[in-house]
């Protein structure tokens, strides 16, 4: 289509999607609603638009665009998504399997402070925090499928080192590098779903995504706990190793690239060769995602300061960031506490007490199931009561069972966890936590989202980092507060915290987190 160019779209129209789920030009963004920062003209243009100065922007061919990824047939959408679940799964399965092996590796190291062998396990973690700060900038830049699939190959190169150190430093140090790569799918995996599913598609997706990060430290543990009995602890890492190998084969065949900047950029390479080819007069040619946010200093600097300007100045994002990150560290808290429970408590033997990890999983399957099946329905419901107007508000129903379900589980455990007391009574508060967990940090993270549209790259970027932090810390603390406190007295004082923190958040948010965003720099009016 033949019409003046339009002028390149405003800076904030580029959201820094690398840690969540954007929307291009021309779609709907998180409520349904058209971005407000893209020009009518960019919105309506069918191909490219040549103007004055010979200047060609290059767009999709329309709506109904097959390169487009949200166009793409859902049998393609599933295998992006399940491949990005995947590597979203197997990371965190890292994260935690070592767990039940730490003592075994502990011993033949010659380590005896408790918080060091703690350490061997959330430092990995702690890599989460600072892999995102890399990797989120690269996405823009190269794109989401090229670095993902390479920082996944790097985490496979450490993990698969990890099995060979000779000493508890090597170690740690492994553990580190390959949680920086392992952080990738965290970090980019989010904006892979928002490339290929509409916001009112992507429930499902989002719920499997979210899941996967929260069940591999479940099954990991319960897994290395057989493998360190029946083997040595050198195979934890090993056969991890080999897994992530099989899902990288199946990666680089099932999941091409999703990020539209990249793909109208190759675009805009090849008819600027074929108007090599046929000796057209030469002109400018450009994206309609070309300007200067797309510059690289201008990337690097959004993603690096902006999270923590956002942390700074929002409400929503201090509270709710808080309260996630205090989630996130009682979920690797009771990864690191499990086995000293049934093993020390109930004398069970490494293998069976890592069974008990799947009450856990039971709660965070069982919830996420439900939540999966009923939270875009109820943004419907909502929305349609609301004169089919959707707000942010409307995602956050769940975390009012969430809030309750995890201080319950928490009761339930500390004060369960006795010689005297069968071991299924502390499993049922497991389950509790477990479902607890998974409704807070789904709910938390889709409002999050949606609150904050062109910028919730940025905000999930600073609650991402609060969550590792804490994941990172909560169990290097753990053992001294059991040893002094006991676990009766030691989760009551969490059960306390979450009960705190956790039922004023959506009580608060539901009846004002309108007015506070109509207040917010950042969030969506």
């Amino acid at each position: 289509m033949e019409d003046s160019a339009p002028s390149p779209p405003p800076a904030s129209s580029v959201s820094s999607a690398s840690l969540t789920m954007q929307d291009e030009p021309g779609t709907l963004g998180p409520a349904g609603l058209a971005s407000p920062d893209v020009p009518k003209a960019v919105e309506e243009q069918k191909d490219e638009v040549t103007g004055p100065g010979d200047i060609l922007i290059v767009n999709w061919d329309g709506p109904d665009d097959p390169q487009n990824p949200k166009n793409w047939s859902y049998k393609r959408k599933w295998a992006a998504t399940v491949i990005v679940s995947a590597f979203n799964f197997i990371t965190p399965v890292s994260s935690s399997m070592m767990a039940p092996a730490s003592g075994q590796i502990a011993r033949q190291f010659g380590v005896t402070n408790s918080t060091v062998i703690a350490l061997f396990t959330s430092v990995f973690v702690a890599a989460f925090g600072f892999g995102p700060l890399i990797l989120g900038p690269l996405s823009e830049l190269y794109g989401r499928s090229r670095v993902l699939q390479l920082a996944n190959m790097w985490y496979l190169a450490w993990n698969l080192g990890c099995g060979f150190a000779r000493n508890e430093g090597e170690l740690i140090a492994f553990r580190f590098l390959a949680g920086l790569g392992g952080s990738a799918p965290l970090s980019i995996g989010g904006g892979v779903l928002g490339d290929v599913w509409r916001p009112e598609e992507r429930g499902q997706a989002v719920a499997l995504y979210s899941l996967a990060p929260l069940l591999g430290p479940v099954l990991g543990p319960t897994c290395g706990a057989w493998v360190a009995q029946k083997s040595t602890w050198h195979w934890v890492f090993w056969s991890t190793t080999i897994v992530d190998a099989f899902i990288q084969v199946l990666g680089l065949f099932y999941l091409r690239e999703t990020y539209p900047p990249i793909l109208l950029e190759w675009k805009a390479q090849r008819i600027r060769k074929k108007l090599d080819l046929e000796n057209a007069p030469p002109r400018e040619i450009r994206t309609v995602f070309d300007g200067a946010d797309r510059h690289w200093k201008n990337i690097v600097t959004r993603a690096l300061i902006r999270p923590f300007v956002i942390f700074f100045h929002e409400p929503i994002v201090q509270l709710l960031g808080v309260y996630m990150a205090f989630v996130y560290g009682i979920l690797y808290l009771f990864l690191t506490t499990i086995p000293s429970i049934f093993e020390d408590l109930h004398h069970q033997p490494v293998g069976i007490a890592g069974l008990h990890y799947l009450a856990l999983g039971v709660g965070l399957i069982g919830a996420a199931q439900i939540n999966a099946r009923m939270l875009d329905k109820l943004y419907r419901y909502l929305s349609k009561k609301n004169n089919g107007v959707g707000k942010p508000e409307f995602r956050l129903p769940p975390l009012f069972p969430g809030s309750f379900f995890l201080p319950v589980g928490l009761f339930i455990t500390g004060w369960t966890a006795r010689a005297d007391i069968p071991w299924i009574v502390p499993d049922i508060g497991i389950v509790f936590v477990g479902a607890g967990i998974i409704l807070n940090f789904l709910s938390i993270q889709t409002y999050v989202i949606d609150a904050f549209a062109l910028h919730a790259a940025s905000a999930l970027a600073a609650v991402a980092f609060l969550r590792a932090m804490a994941g990172f810390g909560f169990p290097l603390f753990a053992p001294a507060m059991y040893k002094a406190l006991g676990y009766g007295k030691g989760d009551t004082i969490l059960a306390c915290v979450a009960i705190a923190v956790g039922i004023p958040a959506p009580c608060i948010f539901w009846f004002y987190g309108e007015r506070i965003r109509n207040a917010s720099k950042y969030a969506r009016k």
